[in-house]
Protein backbone atom coordinates (compact mmCIF):
# COMPACT_ATOMS: atom_id res chain seq x y z
CA UNK A 1 0.00 0.00 0.00
CA UNK A 2 1.38 3.42 -1.00
CA UNK A 3 2.22 5.70 1.94
CA UNK A 4 0.36 9.01 1.94
CA UNK A 5 2.36 12.20 2.45
CA UNK A 6 1.25 15.56 3.82
CA UNK A 7 0.61 17.98 0.94
CA UNK A 8 -0.94 20.98 2.73
CA UNK A 9 -1.87 21.92 6.30
CA UNK A 10 -4.81 24.02 7.48
CA UNK A 11 -6.31 25.21 10.74
CA UNK A 12 -9.70 25.80 9.08
CA UNK A 13 -11.69 22.70 8.15
CA UNK A 14 -13.69 24.38 5.38
CA UNK A 15 -10.51 25.49 3.60
CA UNK A 16 -9.15 21.96 3.80
CA UNK A 17 -12.40 20.54 2.46
CA UNK A 18 -12.36 23.00 -0.46
CA UNK A 19 -8.92 21.74 -1.45
CA UNK A 20 -10.06 18.12 -1.20
CA UNK A 21 -12.98 18.93 -3.52
CA UNK A 22 -10.70 20.69 -6.02
CA UNK A 23 -8.30 17.76 -6.09
CA UNK A 24 -11.17 15.29 -6.46
CA UNK A 25 -12.53 17.26 -9.43
CA UNK A 26 -9.13 16.71 -11.05
CA UNK A 27 -9.02 12.97 -10.30
CA UNK A 28 -6.59 13.18 -7.39
CA UNK A 29 -7.47 11.13 -4.34
CA UNK A 30 -6.70 12.71 -0.98
CA UNK A 31 -7.50 12.26 2.69
CA UNK A 32 -8.10 14.60 5.64
CA UNK A 33 -6.17 13.92 8.81
CA UNK A 34 -6.48 15.93 12.02
CA UNK A 35 -3.34 15.98 14.14
CA UNK A 36 -1.49 17.96 16.80
CA UNK A 37 0.55 20.85 15.42
CA UNK A 38 3.74 19.96 17.31
CA UNK A 39 5.31 18.05 20.14
CA UNK A 40 4.54 21.02 22.40
CA UNK A 41 0.84 20.18 22.22
CA UNK A 42 1.54 17.27 24.55
CA UNK A 43 1.36 19.74 27.43
CA UNK A 44 -1.31 21.99 25.93
CA UNK A 45 -3.49 20.05 23.59
CA UNK A 46 -6.16 22.73 23.05
CA UNK A 47 -8.12 23.25 19.87
CA UNK A 48 -5.60 25.82 18.69
CA UNK A 49 -2.92 23.13 18.54
CA UNK A 50 -4.91 21.03 16.06
CA UNK A 51 -4.18 21.16 12.37
CA UNK A 52 -5.82 19.46 9.40
CA UNK A 53 -3.50 17.75 6.94
CA UNK A 54 -4.33 17.00 3.32
CA UNK A 55 -2.48 13.82 2.39
CA UNK A 56 -1.71 12.50 -1.10
CA UNK A 57 0.40 9.93 -2.83
CA UNK A 58 3.83 11.42 -3.48
CA UNK A 59 3.35 10.74 -7.20
CA UNK A 60 0.41 13.20 -7.21
CA UNK A 61 2.30 16.15 -5.68
CA UNK A 62 3.47 17.63 -8.98
CA UNK A 63 0.01 17.44 -10.56
CA UNK A 64 -1.64 18.89 -7.46
CA UNK A 65 0.80 21.79 -7.37
CA UNK A 66 0.10 22.50 -11.05
CA UNK A 67 -3.64 22.58 -10.39
CA UNK A 68 -3.22 25.06 -7.53
CA UNK A 69 -0.94 27.21 -9.69
CA UNK A 70 -3.55 27.32 -12.46
CA UNK A 71 -6.28 28.30 -10.00
CA UNK A 72 -4.07 31.04 -8.57
CA UNK A 73 -3.33 32.44 -12.03
CA UNK A 74 -7.05 32.92 -12.59
CA UNK A 75 -7.65 34.53 -9.21
CA UNK A 76 -4.81 37.08 -9.32
CA UNK A 77 -6.44 38.78 -12.28
CA UNK A 78 -9.42 39.57 -10.01
CA UNK A 79 -7.50 40.73 -6.95
CA UNK A 80 -8.39 44.07 -5.35
CA UNK A 81 -5.79 46.83 -5.17
CA UNK A 82 -6.05 46.89 -1.38
CA UNK A 83 -4.72 43.33 -0.97
CA UNK A 84 -2.15 43.32 1.84
CA UNK A 85 0.68 42.02 -0.38
CA UNK A 86 0.74 45.35 -2.25
CA UNK A 87 2.10 46.91 0.96
CA UNK A 88 5.02 44.46 1.10
CA UNK A 89 8.50 45.69 0.24
CA UNK A 90 10.43 43.94 -2.52
CA UNK A 91 12.59 42.28 0.12
CA UNK A 92 9.53 40.92 1.90
CA UNK A 93 8.08 39.64 -1.37
CA UNK A 94 11.33 37.87 -2.23
CA UNK A 95 11.30 36.30 1.23
CA UNK A 96 7.81 35.02 0.46
CA UNK A 97 9.06 33.50 -2.80
CA UNK A 98 11.88 31.80 -0.91
CA UNK A 99 9.38 30.15 1.49
CA UNK A 100 6.41 29.08 -0.66
CA UNK A 101 5.54 26.29 1.77
CA UNK A 102 4.61 28.93 4.37
CA UNK A 103 2.13 30.67 2.04
CA UNK A 104 -0.73 29.64 -0.19
CA UNK A 105 -0.38 29.38 -3.96
CA UNK A 106 -2.40 32.54 -4.56
CA UNK A 107 -0.08 34.69 -2.40
CA UNK A 108 2.93 33.14 -4.08
CA UNK A 109 1.66 33.94 -7.58
CA UNK A 110 0.54 37.43 -6.60
CA UNK A 111 3.94 38.20 -5.04
CA UNK A 112 5.60 37.16 -8.30
CA UNK A 113 3.25 39.40 -10.31
CA UNK A 114 3.79 42.40 -8.02
CA UNK A 115 7.57 42.08 -8.28
CA UNK A 116 7.41 41.83 -12.06
CA UNK A 117 5.07 44.85 -12.20
CA UNK A 118 7.63 46.79 -10.14
CA UNK A 119 10.30 46.07 -12.75
CA UNK A 120 11.92 43.11 -11.02
CA UNK A 121 12.89 40.23 -13.29
CA UNK A 122 11.39 37.20 -11.54
CA UNK A 123 12.25 34.69 -14.22
CA UNK A 124 11.35 30.96 -14.27
CA UNK A 125 15.03 30.19 -13.68
CA UNK A 126 15.03 32.36 -10.55
CA UNK A 127 11.84 30.68 -9.28
CA UNK A 128 13.42 27.27 -9.88
CA UNK A 129 16.57 28.34 -8.05
CA UNK A 130 14.63 29.67 -5.06
CA UNK A 131 12.58 26.49 -4.79
CA UNK A 132 15.72 24.37 -4.95
CA UNK A 133 17.33 26.44 -2.20
CA UNK A 134 14.20 26.10 -0.03
CA UNK A 135 14.27 22.31 -0.38
CA UNK A 136 17.92 22.28 0.73
CA UNK A 137 17.07 24.47 3.73
CA UNK A 138 14.15 22.27 4.77
CA UNK A 139 16.23 19.11 4.43
CA UNK A 140 18.44 20.30 7.29
CA UNK A 141 17.65 18.88 10.76
CA UNK A 142 15.65 21.00 13.17
CA UNK A 143 17.40 22.95 15.93
CA UNK A 144 18.71 20.94 18.88
CA UNK A 145 15.92 19.60 21.11
CA UNK A 146 17.81 19.99 24.40
CA UNK A 147 14.75 20.98 26.44
CA UNK A 148 12.70 18.04 25.18
CA UNK A 149 15.64 15.70 25.70
CA UNK A 150 15.83 16.72 29.38
CA UNK A 151 12.07 16.32 29.74
CA UNK A 152 12.20 12.94 27.99
CA UNK A 153 14.92 11.57 30.27
CA UNK A 154 13.11 12.85 33.37
CA UNK A 155 9.77 11.29 32.53
CA UNK A 156 11.30 8.03 31.31
CA UNK A 157 13.26 7.64 34.56
CA UNK A 158 10.06 8.35 36.48
CA UNK A 159 8.32 5.58 34.58
CA UNK A 160 5.95 7.78 32.61
CA UNK A 161 4.65 7.04 29.13
CA UNK A 162 5.29 10.65 28.17
CA UNK A 163 9.04 10.02 28.27
CA UNK A 164 8.67 7.15 25.81
CA UNK A 165 6.52 9.29 23.53
CA UNK A 166 9.07 12.13 23.53
CA UNK A 167 11.92 9.70 22.93
CA UNK A 168 10.16 8.06 19.99
CA UNK A 169 9.28 11.42 18.45
CA UNK A 170 12.88 12.66 18.59
CA UNK A 171 14.30 9.34 17.43
CA UNK A 172 11.92 8.55 14.58
CA UNK A 173 10.24 11.90 13.82
CA UNK A 174 10.07 12.86 10.15
CA UNK A 175 8.93 15.85 8.10
CA UNK A 176 7.54 15.97 4.59
CA UNK A 177 9.25 18.26 2.08
CA UNK A 178 7.28 20.27 -0.52
CA UNK A 179 8.19 17.68 -3.17
CA UNK A 180 6.65 14.89 -1.08
CA UNK A 181 9.88 13.31 0.17
CA UNK A 182 10.23 12.45 3.86
CA UNK A 183 13.38 13.17 5.84
CA UNK A 184 14.29 12.71 9.49
CA UNK A 185 13.45 15.78 11.58
CA UNK A 186 16.36 15.86 14.02
CA UNK A 187 20.14 15.57 13.95
CA UNK A 188 22.05 12.37 14.71
CA UNK A 189 23.02 13.39 18.24
CA UNK A 190 19.44 14.25 19.25
CA UNK A 191 18.13 11.06 17.64
CA UNK A 192 20.55 8.97 19.70
CA UNK A 193 19.23 10.65 22.85
CA UNK A 194 15.69 9.98 21.63
CA UNK A 195 16.48 6.29 21.18
CA UNK A 196 18.02 6.10 24.67
CA UNK A 197 15.03 7.87 26.22
CA UNK A 198 12.64 5.46 24.51
CA UNK A 199 14.46 2.33 25.66
CA UNK A 200 14.85 3.65 29.21
CA UNK A 201 11.10 4.15 29.25
CA UNK A 202 10.55 0.61 27.93
CA UNK A 203 12.58 -0.75 30.87
CA UNK A 204 11.37 1.56 33.66
CA UNK A 205 7.66 1.78 32.84
CA UNK A 206 6.68 -1.86 33.63
CA UNK A 207 8.78 -1.77 36.83
CA UNK A 208 7.17 1.48 37.96
CA UNK A 209 3.73 0.15 37.02
CA UNK A 210 4.30 -3.02 39.04
CA UNK A 211 5.37 -0.99 42.10
CA UNK A 212 2.29 1.22 41.86
CA UNK A 213 0.04 -1.78 41.48
CA UNK A 214 1.70 -3.51 44.47
CA UNK A 215 1.29 -0.54 46.80
CA UNK A 216 -2.33 0.00 45.71
CA UNK A 217 -3.09 -3.56 46.71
Amino acid sequence: MTELRTFRKFTDYSQAQNLVSLLSDNDINSTLNETASSLDSTFGGGESSKIIEIQLNQSDFEKANSILAEEAEILINRVDDDHYLFDFTNEELYDLLLKPDEWNEFDYKLATKILNDRGENVSPDLIKSLKSQRIKDLEKPEESQKTWIYIGYLFSLLGGLLGMFVGWHIWKGTKTLPDGRKVLSYNTSDRKHGRNIFYIGIIIFPIAFAFRLYYEI
